[in-house]
Parts: C-alpha cells; sequence; structure tokens
C-alpha cells in the first residue's frame, strides 16, 4: 500500500503560544513523517502581514515545515483568505510548494479539485468585492512597502472587522453558492472536490454522484485532517496526547 496523501485547512495559528500550534507541531512530526505528500488548503495562519515578520513569529513551524521536507514528504501550500500575503521568501525556508487555487490533483488514482473555497461563496458580495481588491497584484506591492507597524495594524484591524462582519451576516451567504460548485466541476471535469474556508465540515454527494468534501476547521478540542489512501478517505482527528484515530 502506498503511503498516504494528508489534507487541512483553517488551522488559523495565531502569531502567539497556543495549543493550535502545538498540535500542528504534533502533527508534522507525527502523521505527516508517514504521508507521501501534505496538502495546507488555505488559512494555515490567523494572519499575514509579510515573510520577515512571519519567519520570526512562525520560526518553530518553518522548521518543522523544512524537516518534513527534507525528510522526502512533499509539502503544498495553497493561500487562503488569511494568509495570502505569504510569500516566496517563507515558502523557500519552510520547504513548501505553492499552489494556485482551484488545482487539479491525482489523489490516489482519482482527479480532484483542490480550493481554499472563499471564491466560490459569491453570494457574499463585500466579500468577494475585497478578495478581488486584496489579490491585486499592484494593492499588494503597496502593502509589502509599508512600515511592519502599519502593516500589523491593518492586518489587527482587518481581522477584527471580519469577525464583526461574521456575526452580523446571514450564515447562508458565507457559505458555497451551488451555481458555483456545479461551475466547478464542468470547468475542471472532475467528480470530486474538497475545500475548506466555511468551517462547515462535510461530505456531500449529489445527484451526479460528484463529491464535495468540506475539511473541518482547528479547534483546540477538535484538530481534524482528511486522509487519502487506497483504502478511499476518512477523517482523523489528533488528539491531545499526540495520538491519532479516525473519527466515527
Amino acid at each position: 500500500m502506498t503511503s498516504p496523501i494528508l489534507l487541512l485547512s483553517d488551522l488559523h495559528l495565531p502569531d502567539a503560544p497556543s495549543p493550535l500550534r502545538e498540535r500542528f507541531l504534533e502533527f508534522l512530526t507525527g502523521p505527516a513523517r508517514q504521508a507521501q505528500a501534505v496538502y495546507l488548503l488555505g488559512d494555515l495562519f490567523e494572519v499575514w502581514v509579510g515573510d520577515a515578520e512571519g519567519l520570526l513569529a512562525y520560526a518553530d513551524e518553518a522548521r518543522a515545515l523544512r524537516a518534513l521536507h527534507d525528510a522526502g514528504v512533499s509539502v503544498a501550500f495553497m493561500a487562503g483568505n488569511r494568509d495570502f500575503l505569504l510569500g516566496s521568501a517563507f515558502a523557500e525556508v519552510a520547504g513548501l510548494r505553492r499552489l494556485v487555487d482551484p488545482i487539479v490533483v491525482n489523489l490516489a488514482g482519482t482527479p480532484t479539485l483542490l480550493s481554499h473555497g472563499d471564491s466560490w461563496c459569491t453570494d457574499d458580495i463585500g466579500y468577494q468585492r475585497w478578495r478581488r481588491f486584496s489579490r491585486n497584484p499592484l494593492a499588494q506591492a503597496i502593502f509589502r512597502r509599508l512600515p511592519a507597524r502599519w502593516r500589523q495594524a491593518i492586518g489587527g484591524t482587518a481581522r477584527q472587522r471580519s469577525k464583526v462582519d461574521k456575526r452580523a451576516k446571514p450564515a447562508e451567504i458565507m457559505d458555497v453558492n451551488a451555481d458555483a460548485i456545479t461551475t466547478a466541476f464542468a470547468q475542471s471535469g472532475v467528480r470530486r472536490i474538497i475545500h475548506g474556508h466555511t468551517h462547515r465540515p462535510a461530505d456531500h454527494l449529489d445527484a451526479a454522484g460528484r463529491e464535495r468534501i468540506v475539511l473541518a476547521d482547528w479547534r483546540p478540542d477538535h484538530c481534524e485532517y482528511l486522509q487519502v489512501d487506497d483504502d478511499g478517505l476518512r477523517r482523523v482527528v489528533l488528539p491531545s496526547s499526540g495520538s491519532t484515530r479516525a473519527r466515527e
């Protein structure tokens, strides 16, 4: 049997000591070492204002990711709505292969469309407007040239505003749009999509038999990843003890 492929997203690791960061390091030194590849599908970090600051704040994670890469495990990173500014400097130090969003990959013989998922939340018009602006190369270049303290202040303000907006918006508009998913299936030609972002972990099967797997967000008491191997798909929980168990 070939080694498994592991997928996870929405860890939202803070830039301060946290149980989430401890669990992630356990994952990198534990289950990930037995994998052939690990896919990090966005929002690995809670906020990202620049690679220089990130390399200082997340030095332990960068070292552990590099060690995993050096051990022969392919580690791929896809930007999310929190860490879309993560650049080549951090990726090189951590041994990350950056992915475009979305992208089709072969997972245990099945072509699968991977995405963070936020681009499919098309009912949230305000967020999509912000997404288009924040992904603009010119806007990003200007932001990166600002003094570090300005970037940190802007990042903190954006994070707080996001929390307020989530509480004020109807829950349904922050989920993926059904038509957007149908279009993604049609354009990619796949029969399976895996994404995160919505914090609504579920396994969906449509009338045409196409799968949509939504990854779980990480919480101190529940850290979950998706394992793909010759036996199929299964969700695995990483308990605080450092051992793993399949979710029932």
